[in-house]
């Protein structure tokens, strides 16, 4: 094996035991090397990675961030939901997976029931899902809620794509609202476009309930007869964001509307894009009183939260932090907060005093300037190894080729002995401009953060900011 191989499988494996002993998963876990080349940063991903583009870890267009912080970044629901259809489908599927595709009735089997937990099940007798079939679960449990139902001749038809008609009369049977059943149904101002008439009732109570209101391309929603897979997994996040969903007494109208509880909190720690890790967990106290699960939570109590993502600034990269909040506590009484935010936005903006930024800087300073340089070393010490190897190959083949009775193949390969060691000079020459850039980018990037903190306010949440987050 390559050293290059050897020593990225090393890599890897360091850091992901790191994120394994933080406690959470990573999203993201990026260290941005600011080069000049885009081609020596570090980055951690998982398999379903957000857009990397010379080392840049770059956010998806579909976020929800904090109001007045665009570059802290709330958990995201539907994304996560997908990535967990994803991982559970077998590898064909998983190769060929699309979230915009029309949505598939295994899918919408998958979505419901994992995201609404159904655990009642039975097993069903359609000809045509297969005890290995990857969401036969999933879709057992749907029928035993009776959300779904199969055909009269004893099949599913779970790789059939589900009409918006059927989708809205499935998501419609799960709430109840008081709508006019016989109106047209519009969305956006526009008549929705594939309903007949046994569904008109369905998609007005879908619209009615404001499901549909961050839904992504919206005219699709008016205009094509399916819906996408991600469409799909955005009504189920706005549902369980906007009801209360008591499934104990069955699915049907197991969704009740509700108004949203909001949190208003004070931050007690800092989180950074610069200096947070995936793992770190913060802290922050209640401004007012607030009554979650039945419960009354006064002013003081104690909101936990964990970083789920991060991304490190770079050159023209402002970086984000993603944060989600898990739980209120005061005294004895503890509840875990629901995973799906409708909106947060910040009430009081602060920046770090003089003070803690000056007891700071020469730690994170010193860490970040010896993170790039030895980003560095570690590339240049892989290229001279890559360059050797190379380098005696050429050797090894003009020696081997010339004793063959093949001159001229060998003096190309001496030849190549000197491009090769061209190479490397070019190579190393590359690297250590990059590296002297970050270098110097991350002390200047240091010193702007002492002298004007706000510049890094868009990707972080301070000591004594006071947010408001809405369920």
């Amino acid at each position: 094996m390559r050293l290059s191989k050897i020593l990225t499988a090393v890599t890897v494996l360091c850091m992901t035991s790191c994120v394994a002993m933080a406690g959470e998963a990573a999203d993201i876990q990026a260290y941005a090397h600011p080069t000049m080349f885009g081609s020596q940063g570090h980055s951690l991903v998982n398999a379903e990675n957000d857009v990397i583009v010379g080392a840049k870890v770059y956010k998806p267009c579909q976020v929800k961030t904090i109001q007045g912080k665009q570059n802290v970044v709330i958990d995201r629901y539907a994304k996560q939901m997908l990535k967990n259809m994803k991982c559970q489908m077998d590898t064909k599927r998983a190769g060929l997976f699309d979230p915009k595709m029309p949505v598939l009735r295994s899918e919408v089997a998958f979505i419901i029931a994992d995201g609404l937990n159904f655990t009642a099940v039975k097993t069903n007798k359609y000809t045509d899902v297969a005890a290995d079939y990857w969401a036969k679960n999933q879709i057992d449990r749907a029928l035993t809620a009776d959300v779904m139902i199969g055909y009269p001749d004893s099949t599913f038809k779970p790789d059939q794509p589900i009409t918006k008609a059927e989708v809205f009369a499935t998501f419609a049977k799960m709430m109840d609202l008081s709508v006019d059943r016989n109106a047209t149904p519009t969305f956006n101002g526009q008549p929705v476009k594939y309903i007949p008439n046994w569904a008109v009732g369905a998609a007005n109570e879908v619209i009615a309930s404001n499901i549909l209101s961050n839904i992504p391309d919206k005219d699709k929603v008016v205009n094509d007869e399916y819906l996408s897979k991600e469409q799909v997994a955005y009504m189920l996040s706005a549902m369980k964001a906007n009801f209360t969903i008591d499934t104990s007494n069955g699915a049907t109208n197991c969704a009740k509307k509700y108004e949203p509880v909001a949190i208003k909190i004070k931050l007690s720690e800092r989180i950074s894009a610069r200096t947070s890790n995936v793992g770190d967990t913060f802290t922050a106290k209640t401004c007012e009183d607030v009554t979650i699960a039945g419960n009354c939570y006064p002013a003081g109590s104690t909101v936990k939260g964990v970083v789920s993502g991060i991304s490190r600034p770079g050159v023209k990269n402002p970086g984000y932090v993603e944060v989600k909040f898990e739980s209120i506590k005061n005294g004895d009484c503890c509840a875990e907060l629901p995973k799906q935010l409708s909106c947060a936005q910040v009430d009081v903006m602060k920046n770090p005093n003089v003070i803690s930024r000056l007891l700071g800087a020469p730690f994170s300073m010193a860490g970040r300037v010896a993170g790039v340089a030895g980003r560095t070393a570690s590339s240049a010490a892989e290229v001279v190894a890559n360059g050797v190897e190379e380098y005696g190959d050429n050797w090894s083949d003009a020696f081997a080729d010339t004793a063959s009775l093949h001159p001229v193949k060998g003096l190309k390969s001496v030849g190549s002995s000197f491009i090769t060691v061209g190479k490397g000079v070019y190579n190393i020459t590359k690297l250590a401009a990059s590296g002297v850039f970050g270098v110097c980018y991350e002390f200047v990037d240091e010193v702007k953060y002492l002298i004007v903190p706000n510049t890094t306010n868009d990707s972080s949440l301070n000591p004594d900011e006071v947010l408001t987050i809405f369920y």
